[in-house]
């Protein structure tokens, strides 16, 4: 996409306002306990997956989250930026999914909003 750079930089803010999301909400998955993250307000979903499960979300929140960044900022690779997008959307839909069962709508709108960014991100670096 043929991008001004006023837009360019937009799709930065953006795409690092959101790296930096997936990067703490990973990070706190791999670095936190089953019951703690359970205990926090909106995580009560930890309950319904095993442990290994919630580290394998969050190891893939954190390649995610680099994904956004690093191959456009480098240069290196840079079709990796709408692929890791991609990615973190179909997650997205699946957190949505799990929040619908849960009957957590308040949480759906967030989830949405992350997708209609990471869409975003995506469509604009493809």
């Amino acid at each position: 996409m043929n991008t001004t750079p006023l837009i360019n930089t937009a799709i930065w803010v953006v795409t690092a306002l959101v790296a930096a999301a997936f990067l703490f909400s990973g990070a706190l998955k791999l670095v936190s306990s089953r019951q703690k993250l359970m205990a926090k307000p909106g995580a009560g979903w930890a309950g319904d997956f095993p442990a290994w499960f919630i580290k394998v979300l969050g190891t893939a929140e954190v390649l995610g989250s680099l994904g956004l960044v690093l191959p456009a900022a480098t240069g290196i690779a840079p079709v990796l930026t709408p692929i890791a997008a991609s990615c973190l959307a179909a997650l997205m839909v699946g957190a949505g999914a799990v929040m619908y069962r849960r009957g957590e709508y308040k949480h759906i709108i967030a989830n949405a909003v992350y997708f209609a960014l990471l869409v975003t991100i995506a469509v604009c670096r493809f």
